[in-house]
């Protein structure tokens, strides 16, 4: 078993699941939203692309791609909630539909991830 290959599935799978944690409930309820699980959703996916940044094959520049795609996401969530909360004084349903909307979105992108490592995996072989 490679150590590394473990880390590394362990942190795709892991940013896979908090994004997952953050986006269930309704959408429009901030309270079903955590910002702690959100800011812990933004460091794990930022660990996960720094260990697919030294992959040179070609499902290595995908995989740092979807990586890319669900930091942007996650991170403009963040800037949303925290322009929101600073300007208005309170996240309202419609900004909350915002940042769940965005979240969303990086997770297609880590499911994509994900996705992409099982097979390349089960392609791989032993």
């Amino acid at each position: 078993m490679n150590l590394e290959k473990v880390i590394f599935g362990f942190f795709v799978v892991l940013a896979l699941t908090l994004n997952v944690a953050f986006v269930i409930g309704e959408i429009d309820d901030p309270q079903h939203h955590s910002v702690w699980i959100l800011f812990t959703a933004i460091v794990v996916n930022l660990i996960a692309t720094v260990l697919k940044i030294g992959d040179r094959s070609h499902i290595g520049a995908l995989l740092l791609a979807t990586a890319l795609v669900a930091d942007l996401q996650l991170i403009a969530c963040a800037s949303v909630w925290t322009i929101a909360n600073q300007v208005l004084g309170v996240v309202s349903t419609e900004v909350t539909v915002g940042i769940v909307s965005l979240a969303a979105g990086a997770l297609v992108a880590n499911v994509v991830s994900v996705t992409m490592v099982v097979t390349d995996s089960l392609i791989s072989g032993r």
